[in-house]
């Protein structure tokens, strides 16, 4: 007679899934980052390929996956790439707005639901783009907004982990905590402090920056949160071991990187972003 394996606990869980999540960020990172260091079509490639997996999978979370929507907004997304990688924002934002028009009226179901998972998809596409297209700031300013990113969700796991205490908002996320959101914050200073020793514009601008881009990678993820929590849902998909699917993975890049490239065009025009953001 053999006896059973006992059940891993709470710790080995937890453990288990740190090096699932480490992994997987190795492998992710640096092609991510290999890629907006090359720019051009490989970059728009790869976010275009990122959002047509974030509007299927907000889609299958809202209960809208339909053939005809995925079909139409991936065929939206891919037009609107090629637009962009040539220059043309105009044709651009016109297709976009096309292809909202059409998807809300094929699942009328789920009309406003999945009008609002196209537009958040194609506002990422688009901002994604936009920030990295300046050729003398682009990559500077998109590896600034990443780096933010990894950092306050990095910073907030660990500070969550090993402080804990009082919960940020359970009835959205019951996992996160008000010491992780400190402690993704606090990270996110160090980042753009380190931006700023390497001469990358002003201190008590790139600071702001750095921590309004913080603050909405948290909110973008308690936003996305909330959708699948209104649909009892508990991750987008498992396409990324230890992380979940893309929108588990980029929804705090997604708010960022809006946020980034509305204050770069205002600054410095739909060409320069990147020099909007970085040059203070």
């Amino acid at each position: 007679m053999t006896e059973g394996k006992a059940a891993p606990t709470s710790a080995e869980q937890g453990s288990r899934n740190l090096l699932v999540r480490a992994a997987a960020a190795v492998v992710l990172a640096p092609l991510t980052i290999a890629l907006a260091y090359a720019g051009g079509w490989l970059w728009v490639a790869l976010v275009t390929l990122a959002v047509v997996g974030l509007y299927v999978e907000w889609l299958s979370v809202v209960g809208g996956f339909a053939p005809r929507a995925v079909a139409t907004g991936a065929a939206a997304f891919a037009a609107a790439g090629f637009f962009l990688a040539t220059g043309r924002i105009d044709l651009t934002l016109a297709v976009l707005l096309l292809g909202i028009g059409i998807v809300v009226l094929l699942v009328p179901e789920r009309r406003f639901w999945i009008g609002t998972g196209f537009a958040y998809a194609g506002a990422a596409q688009v901002a994604s783009v936009l920030v990295r297209l300046d050729q003398a700031y682009g990559f500077a300013a998109l590896m600034f907004v990443l780096l933010i990113v990894w950092v306050t969700d990095s910073g907030g796991y660990f500070a969550g982990k090993g402080i804990g205490g009082p919960k940020l908002w359970p009835r959205v996320s019951p996992k996160k905590t008000w010491a992780g959101a400190v402690g993704g914050f606090a990270a996110s200073l160090v980042v753009a402090t380190g931006f700023v020793a390497f001469g990358s514009g002003k201190v008590t601008p790139i600071l702001l920056l750095g921590a309004m881009l913080s603050i909405a990678s948290q909110l973008g993820d308690l936003f996305e949160s909330a959708v699948k929590r209104r649909f009892g849902v508990k991750d987008s998909s498992q396409i990324i071991p230890g992380h979940g699917g893309l929108l588990d993975r980029l929804d705090g890049f997604v708010a960022a990187v809006v946020l980034a490239a509305i204050l770069g065009f205002l600054r410095g025009g739909a060409d320069g972003v990147g020099r909007g953001l970085m040059v203070w």
